[in-house]
């Protein structure tokens, strides 16, 4: 009986010492299927009704691209994950004052814990690569203040700290192998990997065969890009066949990782899609095209696999877009890589229910929903339940 108590004393103190240290993963994305829900327009559903329409279209990971309080209240108990977006235009401030960003982590997103299931924060978009550089060097200091705002207000271990890459982050990438950093943003990309490294988070790359495809329409074969029966292409170096050009951009940015030291790191697509309407020099955006993407994409995704290069790390991407969005400068495709219209219809089949009527939606919330609505109360339930029963054991 004595060594029982013993043991059960020091089981008691390694629980208590577990969860006051925070041993836990921040763990943002539930499957492989997520969307991001744009909302540069001004003919879209309201909040309340997206969330009724994600839903129904049972995706439960979404990203947003900053942190508008309205959407945040509608997200309050629908079980829906949600990461959030610092936008590109607050890096520079949060990257000089910790206070600032502490005030941020607190207003935006331990204010909305635990009803509104924060799961993400995405510091920045596209950022590297691109024209601003002194926004570059911003970057790494703004995502350890946010971070470090999470860790002082014990948030570190439930929200998950990112930015997103496009692919021009990157040299030469074919063949996939051949992928190494550009030399003008290794210096920070290498500061930005440490970092993450330290705080488990992936490497997050927005990629878009659509775009590979319409840069070089005479060298790629369109049903490569889109995911069709095709001969592919054989890597020589790796010995790897690709039958689709996304799998191929994904084991770029792998090579590139091993190549700067951080071959363990996850890559998580956190943006691809196709248009369905373009300008007259944007041939390959049709509804037939975007189609054939979004729904071969959406079966390759539930086959829960790897790429040819890491075939035992489950492939997890965000779909742009949940919605056409007509506000969004540039050519006319940017504007339609939505898979529903703005009035809630589908653009184009590939499974998804329409918007229907709050009236014809239920609202109770199924058991599972339920059980989603906060892991992170649920993990604790579970710790107590287990304190409390050890306490029993001891009165024994």
């Amino acid at each position: 009986m004595k060594f029982s108590r013993s043991f059960s004393r020091c089981l008691l103190l390694l629980l208590l010492l577990f969860v006051q240290k925070g041993y836990v993963t921040p763990k943002p994305f539930t499957g492989t299927y997520g969307i991001n829900y744009g909302r540069i327009a001004d003919n879209i559903p309201s909040p309340n009704e997206v969330v009724r329409l994600l839903k129904a279209a049972k995706i439960k990971n979404v990203r947003i691209y900053d942190y508008d309080h309205s959407v945040l209240d509608a997200f309050k108990g629908s079980g829906l994950d949600l990461v959030i977006g610092l936008p590109n235009g607050m890096v520079k401030d949060l990257s000089n004052n910790p206070d600032h960003a502490l005030t941020w982590v607190k207003d935006n997103v331990q204010s909305y814990l635990p009803s509104t299931h924060i799961v993400g924060i995405a510091v920045g978009n596209e950022v590297l690569g691109g024209g601003d550089l002194d926004l570059q060097t911003s970057l790494y200091p703004a995502i350890k203040n946010i971070y470090n705002a999470t860790q002082k207000l014990n948030l570190d271990s439930i929200v998950q700290i990112t930015t997103a890459h496009s692919q021009a982050v990157f040299g030469t990438s074919y063949p996939p192998s051949s992928c190494v950093f550009k030399q003008d943003v290794s210096q920070n990309m290498k500061k930005l990997l440490e970092l993450f490294s330290q705080m488990g988070s992936p490497f997050c790359l927005n990629a878009y065969p659509f775009l590979a495809y319409m840069g070089s329409p005479d060298q790629i074969d369109i049903n490569y890009a889109l995911f069709n029966p095709t001969q592919g292409i054989y890597d020589e170096k790796t010995n790897l066949h690709y039958d689709n050009m996304l799998d191929a951009q994904i084991d770029a940015a792998y090579a590139a990782l091993e190549d700067a030291g951080f071959g363990k790191m996850e890559v998580v697509v956190t943006e691809t899609g196709w248009a369905s309407h373009g300008d007259a020099n944007e041939e390959a955006a049709t509804l037939d095209n975007a189609r054939t993407y979004n729904y071969n994409l959406r079966k390759r995704l539930a086959k829960r696999k790897g790429t040819p290069r890491r075939p035992k790390s489950m492939l997890k991407a965000y779909i742009f877009a949940l919605f056409n969005e007509n506000s969004k400068p540039g050519p006319t495709s940017e504007r339609n890589f939505g898979l529903y219209k703005p009035d809630g219809s589908i653009t184009y089949d590939i499974g998804f229910p329409p918007l229907k009527s709050s009236s014809s939606s239920s609202s109770l919330l199924s058991i599972k929903e339920i059980g989603a609505q906060s892991w992170h109360w649920s993990y604790i339930s579970v710790l107590s339940s287990c304190v409390s029963m050890l306490f029993l054991f001891l009165r024994l």
